[in-house]
């Protein structure tokens, strides 16, 4: 009976320490993606200045997965990196500009900047800016984001 409960107890441990996925879900704590509601709430969290993951979903079998999987990524990036979830057919105005057919997708918007050629602006109080967007063509898990960040420069923590 010794050996079962040292068994045991060397599992339970492993699970609660271990970093890497063991096969037992997570205690994740409360979702840390962002549910989208509107274009200028999207332009606060830009201006945030952290890079923001989009994930543009529609009702499919798969959206139930990337959703565990976003779930999983922006517990290990918060609050460095912000997930957002757009259902578009909740704000087919946001997805449409996109261009794209196929969903769902991803795309990693970051550094805002205030547009050098403001072109014509019909009122003064608009303001255009110009935002990196990358499309997300990695593996779609927390170390896929984690090796596209790394490879385009995106800073998941602070540098202090």
């Amino acid at each position: 009976m010794d050996e079962a409960s040292f068994f045991y107890r060397m599992v339970s441990h492993l699970r609660s320490t271990c970093r890497y996925y063991t096969g037992y879900p997570k205690d994740l704590g409360p979702s840390q993606i962002i549910p989208f509601t509107s274009e200028r709430q999207f332009v606060q969290l830009l201006h945030e200045g952290r890079p923001v993951v989009v994930a543009f979903t529609i009702k499919c079998t798969y959206t139930k997965h990337l959703d565990q999987v976003l779930d999983e990524a922006a517990a290990e990036f918060y609050p460095h990196i912000k997930f957002v979830r757009v259902e578009c057919p909740k704000y087919p105005g946001f997805c449409i500009t996109r261009q794209k057919k196929d969903y769902p997708f991803i795309e990693i918007f970051h550094s805002p900047e205030q547009a050098a050629n403001q072109g014509r602006v019909g009122d003064p109080n608009i303001t255009k800016y110009s935002v990196k967007v990358l499309p997300f063509n990695y593996d779609v898990s927390a170390y896929g984001f984690r090796e596209f960040f790394k490879r385009h420069g995106i800073h998941v923590s602070d540098p202090n």
